[in-house]
């Protein structure tokens, strides 16, 4: 790890002119953050920790008008919130089902969005991989029993590890970014960058810019949701399956769906066909089934993870189900 400086920020404004700095990098929790630095991967001039900013930790409004979150937030705070756990059960489930209780306390909700690709090819100094600004990814015809099934033709076959953002897509939420100068707001879904738009990126934030805010929609009458994660050890691990889900009923019938898959792409893994099959219809189980069997049409699996294939149906299925509140095994 190299030397670098340590800038400690009391306003969003100090923030700005530290990040101003040329290599300046933004820490929160630094979960993330301080293993890219061991690993060489993350070589700062200048550190700019902003854990301590009361700015960026903040729930603001309601169910009825929409919540706003501060990215400052711990996980650990966003699963406990009364609010979240009630209205947008998702994101609670999410935010619990990452990491380990330690790293829940010190993680924060803008850090989980940001961090960068486990994969080991990536994270390993001695493959220059494609991410990294080499010619090839070594997963592609390596080991990749835990990357893409999904979206992996174009050059690079990582997953995205942020188990937040799958919850947030299905929701609908917004993000607010800011810079010394501007201030833009943009859908979720428009945040993550696909390796054929840019291969050495996973998100549209620049070097200078800071989410200052997560915006959930409100929670129409008939809102439900809820995320699952498969894991391959019931204790600590990362996903090799992960499914939120957010339907809107009325009566029992759906008028609106999403579905959203992680560790199945290399960004959060919207699902369309699902989702039209189980519009307008009364979700059952049968019917849980049937649209879980179309979001996999599409899958391309590598040469080692076949096996998430029938993992991701199953996942799928129930967790349609549990968002609908109908015992999958029914």
């Amino acid at each position: 790890m190299k030397p670098f400086e340590y800038a400690i920020p009391e306003t969003l404004q100090e923030t700005f002119d530290f990040l101003a700095a040329p290599q300046s990098e933004l820490k929160a929790g630094g979960i993330d953050l301080i293993d890219l630095m061991k690993e060489g991967l993350a070589q700062p001039r200048r550190l700019v920790n902003i854990r301590g900013l009361q700015e960026l930790h903040f729930v603001k409004g309601d169910a009825a008008t929409g919540l706003r979150l501060g990215p400052n937030l711990t996980l650990a705070e966003v699963a406990g919130h009364a609010a979240l756990r009630e209205s947008y059960r998702a994101l609670a489930q999410a935010a619990d089902a990452a990491a380990t209780p330690q790293i829940r306390h010190v993680a924060t909700l803008g850090g989980n969005l940001c961090q960068r690709p486990r994969c080991w090819y990536f994270r390993s100094s001695a493959f220059p991989c494609a991410r990294k600004g080499g010619d090839q990814c070594y997963a592609v015809d390596g080991e990749n029993q835990y990357h893409a099934i999904f979206g992996n033709d174009s050059g690079c076959v990582i997953v995205h590890p942020s188990a937040t953002a799958v919850a947030l897509m299905a929701l609908g939420a917004r993000l607010k970014i800011a810079s010394a100068k501007a201030e833009r707001e943009l859908a979720i879904d428009a945040f993550f960058v696909s390796p054929e738009t840019d291969i050495t990126r996973e998100n549209v934030l620049k070097p200078e810019e800071v989410i200052t805010e997560v915006m959930l929609p409100p929670a129409a009458r008939g809102f439900t949701s809820f995320y699952f994660k498969q894991k391959e050890k019931q204790a600590f691990d990362w996903p090799i399956a992960e499914v939120a889900v957010a339907l809107t009923l009325a009566g029992g019938v759906c008028k609106d769906a999403k579905v959203v898959l992680g560790a199945a792409a290399p960004i959060p893994w919207r699902v369309p066909r699902a989702e039209a099959l189980l519009k307008n219809q009364p979700i059952s189980v049968k019917l849980a089934k049937q649209a879980a069997q179309e979001a996999l049409k599409d899958a391309n699996p590598l040469s080692e993870n076949a096996y998430k294939v029938p993992v991701f149906k199953a996942a799928i299925y129930r967790t349609i189900c549990r968002a609908a509140g109908i015992d999958p095994f029914a």
